[in-house]
């Protein structure tokens, strides 16, 4: 993995969150593998997120684009992250990038859009090295303009690539994402059921987006839906044994689409159901919607409910992620 010299000098946590010890990638910037034998690199895109809860008014002022908050808006996401205690989500993606370029031999980049390192800095950085060719895949999945749009119009910039571009709009239904997804569905489900005694139906879950935006033509929904429909086939789940809901609806923007969470857990309990196992299918690893929205908001609100809520891990350094991504590269590279 190579990463952008901007990040290089960011401040390095103390103790490693992935508990990584001396091989923490954000405190040592050290990765197992630095030099690429070819022209052509790889770059990692994702959210980001701030690295302590001082940095989040400046965090919130990439994620709207410089508009400023209401007070009690930054008041309530610092609490968020603050009973969290820290999102990993940079983490987990400099850690995917190392596999990654375990993989390949091949030199794999990070940019973040929201935060360090950023996704200029990186671009700047694989054009410094030289590159003349590069693939770039946005760890969401599913296609949106509204995630994965930003991220194609963060990586052209205003000036022209030195490099040719590759950029994977989509891969909502590949092979080995699906396998991933089936396999931590199988064994969670499976615990879960154990524990309650009862059989727990599954919601699949995606991050919603303005209802507008549907309504132009976008994809994500629709994606969305297949790639749950199918992890439920390759995990064997009959039709019956799940459903489909949009969890972390924005407040601003007009509508969101749905059904919420909280609105299918309520549908859930009037049709008998005493608990119910959620699988996101829209995140690839541990970050504030997961570990807050989903293990602290909607558990509350299932027990306000009279219910119990489990869920599956996610991928993070999951193995058969980082072959899906490896994948990903090689056919490009055949083409």
């Amino acid at each position: 993995m190579t990463e952008s010299r901007s990040d290089a000098t960011a401040p390095a946590p103390k103790l490693c969150p992935l508990r990584f010890g001396a091989a923490c990638y954000c405190a040592s910037r050290t990765n197992s593998f630095t030099e690429s034998p070819g022209k052509t690199a790889v770059l990692l895109l994702a959210h980001g997120t701030p690295e302590n809860p001082d940095q989040i008014p400046e965090y919130l002022s990439y994620v709207t684009g410089g508009r400023s908050l209401p007070p009690a808006a930054i008041e309530e996401i610092s609490h968020r992250y603050s009973l969290i205690g820290f999102s990993p989500l940079s983490c987990w993606t400099r850690r995917q990038a190392d596999q990654l370029s375990q993989s390949l031999q091949m030199s794999v980049f990070v940019g973040m859009r929201n935060w360090r390192p950023f996704i200029a800095d990186a671009v700047m950085a694989i054009a410094e090295q030289g590159f003349e060719h590069l693939i770039a895949i946005c760890l969401a999945p599913q296609n949106s303009r509204t995630s994965v749009g930003l991220y194609r119009r963060a990586v052209l910039g205003d000036v022209h690539l030195p490099f040719t571009l590759d950029f994977v709009e989509e891969w909502h239904d590949q092979p080995l994402l699906i396998k991933a997804f089936a396999e931590k569905l199988r064994a969670g489900h499976a615990q879960a059921r154990a524990e309650s005694r009862q059989s727990l139906p599954v919601i699949f879950t995606a991050h919603s987006v303005p209802e507008r935006t549907i309504a132009a033509g976008d994809p994500y929904e629709t994606q969305s839906k297949e790639t749950a429909a199918l992890v439920a086939k390759k995990a064997g789940l009959s039709a019956t044994d799940w459903t489909f809901a949009f969890q972390s609806q924005g407040m601003s923007g007009g509508p969101w689409i749905g059904p919420t969470v909280e609105e299918t857990i309520r549908e859930l309990k009037s049709r008998g159901h005493s608990g119910m196992f959620i699988q996101p299918i829209g995140f690839l690893c541990d970050h504030v919607e997961v570990l807050y929205d989903i293990d602290i908001f909607f558990k509350e609100f299932a027990e306000r409910e009279g219910m119990r809520l489990w869920r599956a891990e996610s991928l993070n350094g999951s193995e058969l992620l980082t072959k899906a991504l490896a994948a990903i590269v090689r056919a490009r590279l055949r083409t």
